[in-house]
């Protein structure tokens, strides 16, 4: 039986982290700020009260500074043509999210943002006419009179915060919408006062930034999101970038936040194989140039990784948007000396960004409440009605319930079959780039102790075992689909469980069966670098091309430099549909590219035949060939065990024990670990 680490926060001093921080308009209780994060409650007046929710919320978890997703200060700026926009009927409503989020002594502002040729809709507008990789609409270019109205609407729309009780605003300048499309080279190639040159280009976030302040008075604060590296070529030089942080100073903002890349970079800048911190040595630079306080951020997930970038002098505040949707309470969990009980984030986007960016609402894989704090409840159980629940399994669905209903007030005791808990996340946690996975299952084993749930491992129990208990939560998980092809010798042919579990081994030449996440996993098991570049930011970058913003490399990208292949892998699917098609909007460009750069070779509508001492005999685009490999791993999908739900049932007698089937043991296809602890959360709810 393994012993678990001792939890990353464990044990750990915050004081920079806790210490207030005099921002000149105000202090700020800590050095935590909720970054601006769409959530999918700001575009609907009708889900203002959800959205107060939400973010009081996080003030009641102690957060220093919360900073809104994005509002357009005009129609022209909106994302979606029903986007949110900060106009005067809409404000007004807002006043019950500042009222949530005062009373419980926090500060927030709200954030001004234009999409520019971001926008997905047909008033699109920009520094030139064009088309974004992100948006089907070719924006028109804006007009000198134009250029001249955004300011005003800027500055209204700042006002009208304000007014509606937010602290201030920040303006967003980054991540390639409308401010930072006219500071790149490559997007604004006018030739009038708002274009010609670097100083040309900057002109309008001055311009913005001046108004801004001018119209939100003395009292109000301003912060500014500015690009300290484009990850795009024809980008911005880090001299163009200093330059422009001078002007705005000047000009009246207060603060400095960091963005980090273009959304349509092909450099991964906030997803799981970013290493911690990645881009913290950015923001050092710009703090020893700028005389305002300035934010960290982009994967600094972890209160410890936070304290670190603090006590480094890398910034003066860091921002953790992720971190609280999947506690909101982590702020204050450190100051009670609870660190080891934080929800750990793991960057996975799966419930978070992948929704937002399809149109839906926010929330957490492994906290399901974010964002339905009015609709999933979970609520104090009074003793007497305290009902006794045993849960099998242990995987994340099993984790989940095990933990909200101890936390609701029940007497639950956790079986496992196997030495260890973690279930199908314990072996993602194995994939490099995934090795923060190992953080969450760490900080699940801590909140089922401080919830005293009893867990029992290496225990298959019987009905029997379970008649005493009113209800049983089934989560047995999934086991690996078979897959029967003929064979005459030839190469060894494994799963992917065996495989991930170090049952197996694999030889220099594989070929993969089954290209879904799991076999996109494996692929990348067996051919990323070792170590993994996400365990050290300098070697991340090499593999990645982030360089130094020169005028050589505008942008502070250049080309991924050549790796030698780890081994021969083959990548298969019978479907005709790209590799890996169902992967995360975010995070699914990420893994074909490291598999492009790997040297996995792909192969789409084959037919499997049969295996021999050849090799794997299969058809491809109407031809038979063979594939020379030793080693087989199949992905094929998976089955879900559920054998214990029909057994406890069939044993029950009278109304006891109640049984709930939940995760892969419910559902195995595509292993969706959201809905699995979601559907944990809420039969916990429910008992």
């Amino acid at each position: 039986m393994s012993v678990p680490l001792p939890h990353p926060t464990a044990r750990r001093s915050f004081t920079r982290l806790l210490s207030p921080l005099d921002l000149g308009r105000f202090e700020v209780r800590n050095r935590i700020v909720m970054g601006s994060m769409h959530v999918g409650l700001e575009d609907r007046p009708a889900d203002t009260k959800k959205l107060a929710a939400y973010l009081g919320e996080r003030a009641r978890g102690g957060v220093g500074l919360i900073v809104t997703g994005g509002f357009s200060p005009d129609r022209t700026g909106r994302l979606t043509p029903r986007g949110a926009q900060a106009e005067a009927r809409t404000l007004r409503g807002h006043r019950v999210i500042t009222r949530e989020v005062h009373e419980a002594d926090g500060r927030i502002l709200l954030q001004l943002l234009h999409a520019g040729r971001y926008a997905f809709h047909p008033l699109a507008a920009s520094s030139a006419a064009g088309k974004s990789k992100l948006s089907p609409f070719r924006a028109r270019r804006m007009t000198r009179r134009g250029v001249g109205r955004t300011i005003g609407h800027f500055a209204d729309a700042a006002r009208l915060a304000v007014e509606a009780g937010y602290d201030g605003v920040e303006i967003m300048g980054s991540e390639g919408y409308l401010l930072n499309q006219f500071l790149a080279p490559a997007t604004n190639r006018r030739r009038d006062r708002w274009g010609r040159g670097a100083e040309g280009r900057r002109a309008l976030p001055l311009a913005v930034a001046a108004a801004v302040r001018e119209a939100i008075g003395e009292d109000a604060l301003l912060s500014y999101r500015i690009s300290l590296l484009d990850l795009v070529p024809g980008g911005q030089t880090w001299e163009e970038t200093t330059a422009l942080a001078h002007g705005l100073t000047e000009r009246g903002v207060d603060v400095l936040s960091s963005g980090i890349g273009w959304h349509e970079a092909r450099v991964p800048t906030i997803v799981t194989s970013v290493p911690r911190a990645a881009f913290a040595e950015n923001a050092a630079a710009l703090r020893e140039l700028v005389d305002v306080p300035v934010i960290a951020s982009n994967r600094i997930h972890d209160p410890a990784v936070a304290e670190e970038v603090l006590a480094g002098g890398q910034a003066d505040l860091v921002s953790m948007a992720r971190p609280l949707l999947a506690d909101p309470h982590l702020p204050r969990k450190l100051a009670e000396d609870r660190a080891a009980q934080v929800v750990a984030c793991i960057s996975c986007n799966q419930a978070c960004l992948d929704k937002v960016f399809v149109g839906k609402r926010a929330s957490c894989l492994v906290n399901p409440r974010a964002g339905y704090e009015t609709e999933l409840v979970l609520k104090p159980v009074i003793e007497r009605r305290a009902r006794k629940v045993a849960v099998v399994g242990a995987g994340p669905a099993g984790l989940e319930a095990a933990l909200a209903a101890a936390e609701r007030g029940h007497i639950v005791t956790l079986f496992e079959a196997t030495a260890e808990l973690g279930g199908q996340l314990r072996l993602a946690a194995r994939i490099p780039g995934k090795e923060d996975y190992a953080q969450a299952l760490q900080s699940w084993r801590m909140r089922l102790a401080a919830a005293g749930v009893g867990i029992r491992l290496e225990t298959r129990p019987t009905p029997g075992d379970l008649a005493g208990f009113h209800d049983v939560i089934v989560a047995t998980g999934v086991t690996p689909r078979e897959i029967t092809l003929p064979a005459d010798g030839g190469p060894q042919v494994i799963s992917y469980a065996d495989l991930l579990e170090g049952r197996a081994e694999a030889g220099p030449r594989v070929a993969i069966i089954g290209a879904g996440g799991i076999g996109v996993d494996v692929a990348e098991f067996l051919s990323a670098p070792r170590p993994s570049p996400s365990l050290d930011v300098a070697a991340w970058k090499q593999h990645w091309g982030v360089v130094a913003a020169d005028a050589e490399h505008r942008g502070g990208v250049t080309s991924r430099p050549l790796e030698e292949p780890r081994r021969e892998v083959h990548l298969l699917q019978r479907k005709e549909t790209r590799i890996g098609a169902g992967l995360g909007r975010t995070t699914g460009w990420v893994h074909r590219a490291e598999l492009r750069h790997a040297g996995v070779i792909q192969h789409r509508g084959v037919t499997y035949r049969h295996v021999d001492e050849h090799g794997l005999h299969l058809t491809e685009d109407a031809q038979e060939t063979v594939l020379a490999v030793d080693t087989i791993v199949v992905c094929a999908g998976q089955v879900s065990v559920d054998e214990l739900a029909h057994q406890v049932s069939a044993a029950r007698k009278g109304r006891t024990p109640r049984v709930h089937v939940i995760g892969g043991a419910d559902v195995a296809a595509e292993l969706d670990a959201e809905r699995a602890i979601r559907q944990a959360v809420e039969v916990a709810a429910g008992l």
